[in-house]
């Protein structure tokens, strides 16, 4: 099964123009969920002349009961969003979030 959990699915419907991996070897249960893969991805959308470029930011968990892609910041970011993004997420715990958010998604759908 795989989730899109965005207002637009079609916003993510081509493929990311970045993506930070941040785990992928490691298998570990969370709730009767194995977690094999967690992601963020950057998908530029369009360009102002004053503003920069409006960046979507999603991130993507993948279980053993399917995967999940879902946002998790957008607007305009500056340089470097996806990077920042990720330094945030690990020096501040947030991959956990990220993964207990998407195992909520999962079973809502499973149910």
């Amino acid at each position: 099964m795989k989730i899109i959990d965005l207002h637009d699915p079609q916003r993510v419907d081509k493929s990311p123009d970045d993506v930070e991996i941040l785990m992928s070897s490691g298998n570990f249960t969370q709730d009767e969920f194995v977690i094999s893969k967690v992601e963020l991805r950057l998908y530029n959308e369009r360009i102002d002349a004053e503003l920069g470029t409006f960046s979507l930011i999603t991130s993507f968990v993948e279980t053993d009961k399917g995967s999940v892609e879902m946002i998790y910041d957008e607007g305009f970011r500056g340089d470097n969003p996806l990077k920042r993004t990720r330094e945030f997420l690990i020096s501040n715990l947030g991959i956990s979030a990220l993964i207990l958010r998407s195992i909520i998604c999962l079973r809502e759908k499973l149910d």
